[in-house]
Formats: structure tokens, sequence, C-alpha cells
């Protein structure tokens, strides 16, 4: 079967319940089998990894969250997507499902959730694969923090209050948010991003298409925990840990910005011609060192 042909069979659709939300995830079956997370991206879907999940059914159990505000998952409706109400989910999941110890594969913001609830519960993962999920680099955070808190807190006031009266973003027809998500992704296959474009898109009540993400995901928190504390939870995580990173990703390695050495079990590999989403750009790779890991 070619890499990326995905049989008839899916996943069935889940949900839990997180602070009032009913939030959705794809279960895979097999639940006799050690539980596994795929963890998707910001502004993504759970069904971003149908292709891993196809290949690892059937020796996991594999559960893919829709974080809040994504995919399937309810909207928050004060907009609140700070990053510890997504680690109060994810810790949720595990919880509800009695899936500890898990192993979890997360990517971008799904990471960074990821790390930080390794850091917080050691003992409840396995493994860990993290996918430039570390958040921005201490340059870029600093950049950021540059102008100041009442500044950034005035951009943060200004910011939320123009996503309040946004309209979402409507596509005449599914083929232009297919080219949209070619543009996005030049490494995509046709296959990959038409797959990526149903199973992310819905249908409104005119007859056109908007993405499933909330507008307020566009905002980034104001607050979060200050580096300092950060290391201190990648300090604390005791599994087997592996960091990946697309050579031609946006994103900095870890081993150039120090990051890396508040990491006591891992290992890091930088991809060859992938970027950020390298798990869908060099994906026969991927599957090869993550199959190799776990």
């Amino acid at each position: 079967m070619p890499s990326h042909q995905l049989p008839l069979s899916g996943p069935s659709s889940q949900s839990f319940i997180s602070q009032r939300l009913r939030l959705h995830y794809a279960d895979w079956g097999n639940r006799g089998a050690p539980p596994l997370i795929l963890q998707h991206g910001g502004r993504d879907h759970c069904r971003s990894w149908d292709w891993v999940a196809e290949q690892l059914r059937h020796d996991w159990h594999v559960i893919c969250p829709d974080m809040r505000g994504h995919g399937d998952s309810q909207w928050a409706p004060d907009g609140n997507y700070d990053m510890e109400a997504l680690v109060y989910d994810f810790a949720q999941l595990v919880h509800t499902l009695d899936l500890a110890p898990v192993t979890i594969v997360a990517h971008s913001l799904g990471g960074n959730v990821a790390t930080r609830y390794a850091g917080l519960y050691p003992d409840n993962v396995k493994k860990l694969v993290c996918i430039e999920g570390l958040g921005p680099s201490p340059d870029r955070r600093a950049k950021r923090e540059a102008p100041g808190i009442a500044s950034r807190m005035r951009d943060w006031i200004e910011g939320r209050r123009s996503a309040a009266g946004r309209q979402v973003k409507r596509y005449p027809t599914i083929e232009a948010a297919y080219a949209r998500m070619i543009e996005e992704n030049s490494y995509l296959t046709a296959d990959q991003a038409r797959h990526l474009t149903e199973q992310g898109i819905a249908r409104n009540e005119d007859g056109s298409w908007s993405w499933k993400f909330d507008n307020y995901l566009n905002i980034w928190p104001i607050i979060d925990i200050g580096p300092d504390q950060l290391a201190e939870l990648w300090e604390a995580i005791t599994c087997p840990t592996m960091l990946l990173y697309g050579k031609d990703s946006w994103a900095t390695s870890p081993a150039e910005d120090g990051r890396l050495k508040h990491f006591r079990n891992a290992q890091l590999m930088e991809v060859e011609n992938a970027g950020h989403w390298l798990h869908h750009d060099q994906f026969d790779r991927f599957m090869g060192v993550l199959r190799e890991f776990l």
C-alpha cells in the first residue's frame, strides 16, 4: 500500500468532558494494547495523524484528541486557550480514559502541552516524542516580551477584541480551501493536502466552507510560566524522550539555543528536507525513526 493511502475503515469518534467542554478524540481501537496518544499542534486537528495511526493501530491503542477550539472539540466560550487550560485538558484525557502510563507523540503546540504534562506527572509517561514542541526559542521569547507587560497586555486586549468581531473565513468551495492548504505547506503531496483539508473543514449553512479552529487561537496568551519554571518541568521528565526538528523549519534546534540541556534522558534528531510538519514532510523517514524509538 502506498505510504499515504488510507484503508476504508477508520477510527471511532468519542468524547470526554474537561472544564465543562465536550472534547473530541479519535479512537483507533485495539483497547487491549498499550495506550498511545498522538497530539496535534495549533490550528490542526486529530485526523492529521491518520497515516501514523493506521500504521501503529495493530500494536497500540491509539488515541488522537482534538484540543479545545480545534477539530470537532467545542470552542471555549471565553476564548480561553492558555497553556494551563490545554495542559488540564490533556491531564483530564489521561485521567478519564485511565491511560497512564502512556506513550505520547506530540507536535508543536501539542508538544508544548505534552512536555509540561510529562514534567508534572513523570510516572504517567512511558516514552515521549516531541516534534518541534518546546514553544518559542529563548531569543524569540525575549523579543516577544521586550515591549514590556503593559504594551503586551494592551496588544492582547486589542487582539482579543478584534477576534471577537472577526468573521470566520469562508471559502466558496472545498477546492479553494484545498489550494490554501497547498500554499501553507508545499511539502505536502496532493493526497495528503486533500485529506487534511477534508478532515479539517466544515460546511456552513450558506454552502461555504470554513476551517474548524477558533479564531481566538490566533491570539497568543499573554501570561505563561517563566523560562526557569518551564525548564524546571523539562528537568522533571524521567521517561526516554526524542526531540525531532525539521532542518528547513523556522523553529530553532534546542541543541543550538541551549534548551536541550534541560532534558535528562533525551535524544535529538534533525530531519533533512523537512519543515515544521516533518511527520508529513518526510513520512516514511519519520515512521522509521518512530518505530525504532517506540
